[in-house]
């Protein structure tokens, strides 16, 4: 790899202080590297959140994210369409994504340079949104798909079908839709199951169900599973943290695995069992 690009998180590299340091070492070692530094909230509006991958130079052979597993989210959604891999650079607390730690930087850019790595993909779900009135919405997470009350503190009706069988309807604060990639977020906080990112299989976890009997439920990823929201009170959905979508009774999401995959970068060999019990000391 001779040609890079970084996208960083300025909150977490303020002055992009240790974005500039990784491109000058970059550059002194033979490379090409641009950089793009980001710090703005998304917007629905625009078909990327925070990078637009059309203003990606051409050649790029890899793409290095500082911040944290957010900042890494964000930009597999932006870019997963260029199939460019990613290495996700660790400046926050905990990162199950961003393997690479401040300390680890030079050895694994090192390692980069001499082909030292390997290439893993993960799965994606894809959501279709739609409100009350018909209208549509479509995007698609790397995590999670979260559906949660707003507002007032009032459980939520959710009617669970998996390819049109009912399967259960909860009361409750929520329900998490994640991928193997997520059970290790919201989802593992909300009693979800820790899975392995190498599995391909869809995941939903209730958020404080209001029964003693509910269990998170573990699907294929060739379903589609839609949730229907029903009774009274302002409730939303989120795609991996971004902004919520507003819902109203009558609303309903509908998900599947996407054909889109993230490709993430792996440096150390390093197990995700091992990785596992490292993050979860």
């Amino acid at each position: 790899m001779k040609n890079f690009y970084i996208i960083t998180n300025e909150e977490k590299d303020p002055g992009l202080a240790l974005t500039e340091e990784i491109r000058r070492h970059l550059v002194s070692r033979g490379c090409v590297c641009a950089v793009r530094g980001t710090a703005k909230i998304p917007d629905r509006e625009r078909s990327y959140r925070y990078t637009d991958a059309g203003k990606i130079p051409e050649g790029v052979d890899c793409v290095l994210v500082l911040g944290g597993d957010g900042t890494l989210l964000q930009a597999s959604r932006d870019l997963v369409g260029t199939g460019l891999p990613l290495l996700g650079i660790n400046l926050g607390t905990m990162g199950f994504l961003a393997q690479i730690d401040r300390e680890g930087i030079y050895d694994a850019l090192g390692r980069l340079l001499s082909g030292k790595y390997s290439v893993e993909e993960r799965m994606m779900l894809d959501g279709i949104v739609t409100g009350g009135d018909g209208r549509e919405t479509k995007d698609l997470a790397l995590n999670d798909i979260v559906i949660m009350r707003r507002g007032k503190m009032h459980l939520v009706e959710l009617k669970i079908s998996v390819d049109g069988s009912y399967l259960c309807t909860y009361r409750a604060d929520g329900i998490i839709a994640s991928t193997p990639t997520g059970s290790t977020g919201y989802s593992l906080s909300a009693g979800g199951p820790v899975i392995s990112p190498a599995a391909s299989l869809i995941l939903l976890t209730a958020v404080a169900p209001h029964t003693l009997n509910s269990r998170p439920v573990v699907l294929p990823d060739d379903v589609k599973v839609t949730v229907e929201i029903g009774g009274r009170g302002e409730t939303a959905v989120s795609f991996d943290g971004d902004p919520e979508i507003p819902l109203s009774p009558g609303s309903r999401i509908e998900i599947t695995c996407s054909a889109l995959k993230t490709r993430l970068i792996r440096i150390n060999e390093t197990s995700f069992v091992e990785q596992l019990r490292n993050k979860m000391k």
